[in-house]
């Protein structure tokens, strides 16, 4: 058996609880809903460094797998720690209760630290609430319990389905973040979509992990799957993608310096910055995930700062990923050390640096001269592109694109003549017009034609011009302190 503990390799959460012990620390209190899953972390860990594990709560006592002790009450529990012979883990359920209520079992606890000491005996707290009374303050270790590693997921799904190694770590990937429990509720809907767990059970565990992070209202799980050519143009930002993709895929052999970290797209509304966000997660093969600026500061979700935070945090658990911050300027806009947009935007520039490798930022922004001069220099994202209004040969392929996307054969379309009429438009006007001229058509029970798209594109007036004055700022602004997006946009 204790051969066997030592080949397994070891959970994250584990590892952590168990480093605690070697530092030889007595007590330590464990923050967790999941109580069931802090057993099998201290089972795990007791198999690693030979120790029995006992449980203890108020309404079952204190037993070892399932095997009752003489021990009555908090005090009983606590009075079997001092008298056990050995080493141990002592697992003590929602004892905060007992502390909050009882100077005789604060006073026992501190007994029970003097006792446990460098006897390879060790006691461990847990709840979902953090109450530590502050005479045991500096005698107790507090840890989180962040949500299972891949390495813990695995070996769930092990147990409970005893699938092939291929589809357990396609599907623990995609329950990353999630807690166990949840990770158990998505399984059961996947297996009753299919009671063999298998390629096909991953929509149902995506649709179900998009349901509970959706839950927080800060964060959106983003199942779109745009792939990279249905972005028209912006061979610029392609190529650079197509280079980081596979420095990406290496990042646990790599330096921290070469590994990419994110990347800043600044633009014109409607030129398909969004769109090309989607297609990074795709490429890069990773799920996306959305964290929604003006909901962080719309105070539904308590401080905005701590609403920030804690969406940081969150993402680190679901690594590795794509995290849009899509309209960062709205939130991310000042530099004054005082407000609480500064110490946002402290946090953020610090997180950028330290966060895990495999979390790829993407931040998208319209108006860029909000941002602070320190955000878009460079080292903070690996590069910062600037996303101008698609040229002629760009619009011909975005027509040709959702043409495709709608079931209309342009072979006969002479596109290069329409481009005529399509001066100084975005690929949103672009697409408009195709769905209008596709609205026309299916009306009149026929096929789409050039005309009809010649028609729309006559009446229709750009932003380009409507907005002249604000494009040209944005594009002056941009001009040194970006790289474009689409290489010919330089000869504009």
């Amino acid at each position: 058996m204790d051969t066997m503990a030592e080949n397994i390799v070891e959970s994250r959460a584990a590892k952590t609880i168990r480093e605690v012990f070697a530092s030889g620390r007595p007590l330590t209190y464990v923050r967790s809903a999941e109580e069931q899953r802090v057993g099998r972390v201290l089972r795990e860990v007791g198999q690693r460094i030979r120790a029995s594990v006992w449980t203890w709560s108020s309404t079952e006592g204190m037993h070892r797998d399932g095997a009752p002790a003489e021990a009555e009450g908090a005090r009983g529990a606590l009075d079997f720690v001092i008298e056990h012979k050995g080493p141990g883990i002592f697992h003590l359920k929602d004892f905060h209760e007992a502390l909050r209520e009882s100077a005789e079992i604060r006073r026992r606890l501190r007994d029970v630290y003097e006792q446990c000491l460098d006897h390879e005996k060790f006691v461990v707290i847990s709840s979902p609430v953090r109450f530590i009374p502050e005479e045991l303050e500096r005698s107790m270790m507090f840890l989180e319990l962040r949500p299972p590693d891949l390495i813990e997921l695995v070996e769930f799904l092990k147990e409970e389905t005893g699938a092939s190694e291929d589809i357990l770590y396609q599907v623990a990937r995609a329950l990353q973040g999630l807690t166990l429990d949840e990770a158990r509720y998505a399984l059961r809907r996947a297996l009753a979509v299919n009671p063999k767990l298998g390629p096909e059970s991953l929509p149902a565990v995506l649709e179900e992990k998009r349901l509970l992070v959706n839950r927080s209202g800060v964060i959106e799980y983003v199942a779109d799957g745009t792939q990279l050519g249905e972005v028209g143009g912006l061979d610029g930002l392609k190529t650079w993608l197509l280079e980081r993709r596979k420095l990406f895929q290496l990042r646990d052999s790599l330096s921290d310096e070469i590994v990419p970290k994110g990347i800043l797209i600044m633009g014109i509304p409607g030129c398909g910055k969004s769109l090309s966000v989607k297609a990074i997660a795709s490429y890069f093969q990773l799920p996306l995930y959305r964290v929604d600026m003006i909901e962080i500061f719309s105070g539904r979700h308590g401080k905005p700062e701590g609403a920030f935070v804690e969406a940081c945090r969150m993402m680190e658990d679901m690594a590795p990923a794509v995290l849009w911050f899509d309209e960062i300027e709205m939130g991310i806009t000042s530099t004054e050390s005082g407000g609480e947009q500064g110490r946002i935007f402290a946090f953020f520039l610090t997180w950028m640096q330290e966060k895990a490798r495999g979390l790829f930022v993407a931040a998208t922004a319209n108006r860029i001269d909000l941002l602070p001069a320190e955000m878009i220099r460079k080292g903070r994202f690996d590069e910062v592109f600037f996303v101008d209004i698609p040229l002629e040969d760009e619009q011909i392929e975005i027509f040709k694109i959702h043409l495709h996307r709608r079931g209309v054969d342009s072979t006969g379309f002479d596109l290069e003549q329409l481009t005529k009429f399509t001066i100084g438009w975005t690929g949103a006007e672009i697409e408009q017009c195709v769905i209008s001229a596709v609205t026309k058509a299916r009306l009149a029970e026929r096929d789409v034609t050039e005309q009809d798209l010649i028609l729309i594109a006559a009446k229709m007036v750009p932003l380009s011009r409507t907005m002249k004055e604000q494009i040209n700022h944005i594009r002056g602004w941009a001009f040194e302190r970006a790289v474009r997006a689409s290489p010919q946009a330089a000869r504009r």
